[in-house]
């Protein structure tokens, strides 16, 4: 499944930002929205990491992502792709991608605690 596909995408930076933390890191060529996320020191909720549960699913504000390899039906499915959702136990950014997780979700910093954006110096 790609939500859109362009090969010099496949070669460029991407980023995602991550809602409603505001936070933004840097993603490697084919590197997944989770593997990021953890590289970064980060945790969010995942279960299986190889995109059997959905239980990381999140919706994509903003961008496109693709799926090196194809993510069943009953997890993702085209009805949840037509309303933005995407794994970002799966998930490749093409570029700059905006992702807002779930309500039961939040992003978690292991090694400390988060300063949500405008509040750094406080």
């Amino acid at each position: 499944m790609t939500e859109s596909c362009s090969d010099a995408a496949d070669l460029a930076p991407s980023t995602v930002r991550i809602l409603p933390a505001d936070v933004r890191l840097n993603v490697r060529p084919g590197e997944t929205v989770v593997d990021a996320i953890r590289r970064h020191g980060y945790r969010t909720r995942y279960a299986c990491r190889r995109g059997g549960c959905g239980a990381c699913k999140a919706e994509l504000v903003d961008g496109a992502v693709t799926y090196a390899t194809p993510v069943a039906e009953s997890v993702l499915s085209q009805a949840d792709l037509g309303n933005g959702k995407c794994l970002p136990c799966k998930a490749e950014p093409l570029g700059e991608i905006v992702i807002r997780l779930a309500d039961r979700d939040r992003l978690r910093y292991v090694y400390g605690s988060i300063q949500p954006a405008g509040n750094a110096g406080r």
